[in-house]
């Protein structure tokens, strides 16, 4: 066996492994070898398989006063071991300022960002990579001449068949002077990095979305969004990125007909869809959480627990750790609710209220250019030893690499060489 400094090949790759993304792109810097073995697909996929199994974190969007009393948008991490909080070092210049940007969705490590009207971007922010995707489509206009196309929807998610990441847009039409409340009709188009283009779906879109607060989810291959179909019942509107359909999934039968002072939140939690229903407004709220056991079967809705009334809490965030919520306090600080104690703790993040939006992240190497030809099979971060022996043996390392390699393991891990 084949042996760098005083340990195995194979064991200096499961430490490679674990290096954060930060400290692997500064080494593909150091020499052409680095390089090649950062770059490489294989070591990309293992990297985020272990990250998806380790390194879980919580994207956090919010919104900071300047100086100069201007809003900024800022992405910064809430990790759970032991509590820690970056702010990430991410170029926005095309949303710095802008009061409506929305988090669409997670897939890989990179996540993608719009306020629905001007371009859509896709970003790595561990790895500081963003694109902007190519113009739609679909035109700007209309055939019929009173109608005004507009974006309703965005989603962004992973297609476990091509392996590549999908952006959906549905694009709705609407009367200038209706008195319907819902579009005249609406079109579909998909973005794949698998192909670097955008194409129209000949599908029927069977619901409209709508806003609802923190309700946009991407889980078991489709993307969610809050809707009303067309006999005005609130429905959850899904599609599934794989096979590029829409499903109509109903909301629990216990729940009445839409109440205006009462929000709907949608969240995984546990492996499962999480409904989270609170009033809009109020000094004290309470947060009923209903769980979906069997997706898309409504009698399998179940309601689990009512936490509260709680003051000066606004609105869920995120299920994090499992027993614990991030939530927005309403003077601007995040706060985070443990399930199982019932203790409600206030977190070092604050920021302009009602500007927070959160999502699931994991730390990669994916690039948002396409080309990352994973391998196949799902990213649960399980068994990764036999790849990893097939990875390093394609490999050919000289004496200068050892020493490059052995260099950079001592500064991360020293006690492997007392």
């Amino acid at each position: 066996m084949e042996v760098i400094g005083d340990l195995p090949r194979e064991l200096f790759l499961e430490i490679l492994l674990r290096l954060p993304v930060e400290s692997l792109m500064r080494c593909k810097c150091v020499c052409k070898y680095w390089y090649t073995l950062i770059s490489n697909p294989k070591f990309i996929e293992l990297h985020l398989k272990y990250n998806c199994s380790n390194n879980v974190c919580v994207l956090l969007k919010r919104c900071l006063l300047t100086c100069l009393g201007e809003r900024e948008n800022m992405l910064s991490l809430v990790c759970s071991s032991g509590f820690s909080f970056i702010n990430l070092d991410v170029d926005l210049s095309l949303y710095k300022k802008e009061p409506c940007l929305q988090l669409l969705g997670h897939c890989d490590g990179i996540i993608c960002l719009s306020n629905y009207r001007d371009d859509i971007v896709l970003c790595n922010p561990a790895t500081r990579e963003t694109m902007v995707l190519p113009e739609s489509c679909l035109p700007c206009y209309s055939s019929i001449s009173n109608l005004i196309p507009q974006t309703s929807a965005l989603g962004f998610g992973y297609d476990a068949r091509t392996h590549h990441c999908k952006v959906v847009r549905i694009v709705s039409y609407w009367e200038e002077r209706s008195g319907s409340g819902l579009p005249h009709h609406s079109r579909v188009e998909v973005y794949s990095l698998a192909t670097g283009s955008w194409k129209e779906l000949n599908v029927k879109v069977p619901a409209h979305v709508w806003y609802s607060p923190c309700f946009e989810t991407y889980f078991n291959g489709a993307f969610h969004w809050y809707a009303i179909d067309d006999n005005r019942d609130e429905v959850i509107l899904s599609f599934h990125m794989g096979n590029e359909e829409f499903q109509v999934i109903p909301m629990p039968s216990a729940l009445s007909l839409y109440d205006y002072s009462m929000c709907r939140s949608l969240f995984v939690w546990n492996g499962r869809i999480a409904l989270v229903i609170y009033p809009r407004k109020g000094i004290e709220k309470s947060f009923q959480i209903y769980v979906m056991k069997e997706y898309g079967v409504r009698e399998s809705w179940t309601k689990i627990l009512t936490i509260g009334p709680l003051t000066k809490v606004e609105m869920p965030l995120a299920f994090w750790k499992n027993d614990e919520i991030l939530m927005e306090g309403s003077d601007g600080l995040v706060v985070s609710y443990n399930l199982k104690t019932q203790e409600l703790k206030d977190l070092p993040i604050y920021g302009v209220p009602k500007s927070f939006a959160t999502l699931v992240y994991i730390n990669s190497l994916v690039s948002v250019k396409g080309g990352n030809r994973m391998l196949d099979g799902d990213n649960t971060g399980e068994n990764v030893s036999t790849p990893v022996t097939f990875f390093f043996s394609s490999l050919q390392i000289n004496k200068t690499d050892d020493l490059l390699l052995k260099s950079l393991l001592l500064l991360h891990f020293p006690c492997l060489f007392r």
